[in-house]
């Protein structure tokens, strides 16, 4: 599917599905999940993260398909703007941004415990670089596998210094047991840490601002220990976030054959999840206010005539119009979008 646009000078540009090559990232933490779903260096480093759409200055992803075909996704909102993020994403067309990232990570080891700012604080202390929203999908997880996710009790932030300070801080995270089809959504301020053994796809704000507060007391490859930012931290970090548990999905559509249920919803994005259980056909339609990525995670299906198979994503430009999702059996199928009622 490809719908033209004209743009004020005249000129001629397709809106079309687009399709991405990954960038990968080899951080101490990573290891060789990924190459069960095909990313994977020619020399076999350890893929700590895939980054599947990105327009981050740290990871570009090129565009795999269509008239665009070797441009980053920064270039292409520069030519289409709205009409490829949408008018409900308001938000980042004044900052100049794609909205969006996502990622595959492999978490081998444990990820620093860690916490990311809200827009506000980003801006005013990071340059121009976003806040951090996200959510988690759990893909794999080994038994023992789990999350931090958020304190274990009431701490001030004096409290919370100290025990980093007296090295104790592991006593008060609270940890989540996890198992593969699990989600967690993780505003910004959420004190947290991905475990290992666990293999999660992450949708996420466009940002790579991270403040870790404690690393496990691990060396980074250069020997020394890596850098913290307690003090960062400490100003961002929610600490009314106490024995949290693992969110339910909310049931949005159930039928014979398809069950559509909403993961996780807030300001910036919102994330569903479709079971296909059998034949399935079904059509949407990109109307101007939204972009929306979808992602296959099991199985096959097509996509806007992109057919797709797990783990593999699309992106459908806001202005695409009418699209049509069409799978067999045994499909799990992720879209992001920003509904109006969050404009």
């Amino acid at each position: 599917m490809t719908n033209i646009i004209q743009d004020q000078r005249g000129d001629m540009t397709a809106i079309y599905p687009m399709l991405f090559q990954p960038v990968y990232k080899n951080y101490i933490w990573g290891g060789n999940a990924l190459a069960k779903y095909g990313r994977s260096f020619p020399d076999g480093r350890p893929v700590a993260e895939s980054w599947e759409i990105s327009s981050h200055e740290d990871g570009m992803t090129p565009i795999l398909n269509g008239v665009f075909a070797g441009k980053n996704l920064q270039e292409v909102l520069q030519i289409l703007g709205e009409e490829l993020i949408g008018w409900n994403n308001h938000w980042a067309l004044e900052r100049k941004k794609f909205p969006w990232m996502v990622k595959l990570i492999d978490a081998d080891q444990n990820l620093s415990v860690q916490v990311h700012p809200d827009d506000a604080y980003a801006l005013q202390n990071e340059a121009n670089e976003l806040g951090k929203y996200e959510m988690w999908i759990i893909l794999d997880a080994k038994p023992e596998a789990g999350v931090v996710y958020g304190l274990n009790e009431k701490l001030s932030q004096e409290e919370l210094k100290q025990a980093v300070l007296d090295g104790c801080l592991e006593a008060y995270l609270h940890r989540l047991s996890i198992q593969p089809g699990d989600h967690i959504c993780v505003p910004a301020g959420t004190l947290h840490a991905i475990m290992e053994g666990t293999v999660i796809v992450e949708i996420q704000q466009n940002s790579n601002t991270t403040y870790r507060v404690f690393d496990w007391n691990r060396l980074g490859a250069d020997g020394k220990p890596r850098d913290l930012h307690v003090d960062k931290a400490l100003e961002v970090i929610n600490l009314d976030q106490i024995n949290l548990s693992l969110p339910h999905p909310e049931r949005l559509i159930e039928t014979e054959n398809m069950v559509c249920e909403r993961l996780c919803q807030n300001a910036y994005f919102t994330t569903d999840r479709y079971h296909l259980n059998g034949p399935v056909q079904f059509s949407g339609e990109c109307d101007g206010s939204t972009l929306e990525i979808w992602g296959v995670i099991q199985g096959e299906a097509e996509i806007a005539g992109q057919h797709l198979s797990g783990i593999q994503f699309v992106l459908l430009p806001a202005k695409l119009g009418t699209y049509d999702v069409v799978a067999k059996e045994n499909v799990i199928l992720l879209r992001t979008h920003k509904p109006t009622e969050y404009g």
